[in-house]
């Protein structure tokens, strides 16, 4: 059974920093992309990063600057360091993992985490 498991959310004061951790936890072969969404209350789930095998990134606008993701291959976990962190930063963070492949044939599928909360309030 494959699961992507968040960790590292939590309430923050603006201006603050928070380092998000996801780990693939179960058979796994390979993992192409990996990456970030958050959904802010109320609203829709938006990217905030991706990152390949080869540490190809891709960031939100809103992102770029203040976050930085990183991977490790070897373990099947992705980070998301986040700084300068303001209220409307506030939202619950997804951790994405496209084309898990559980043993080399198989064509592979996407998988999420449940999420992880971050609230960033005075």
């Amino acid at each position: 059974q494959v699961q992507l498991v968040e960790s590292g959310g939590g309430l923050v004061q603006p201006g603050g920093s928070l380092r998000l951790t996801c780990a693939a936890t179960g058979s796994i072969f390979s993992i192409d992309a990996m990456g970030w969404y958050r959904r802010p209350p109320g609203k829709k789930p938006e990217m905030v990063a991706t990152i390949t095998t080869t540490n190809k990134t891709n960031y939100s606008e809103s992102a770029k600057g203040r976050f930085t993701i990183s991977r490790d291959n070897a373990k099947n976990t992705v980070h998301l360091q986040m700084n300068s962190l303001q209220p409307e930063d506030t939202a619950v963070y997804l951790c994405y993992a496209e084309r898990l492949r559980r043993a080399k044939y198989f064509t592979g599928s996407d998988y999420w985490g449940m999420g992880t909360q971050v609230t960033v309030s005075s």
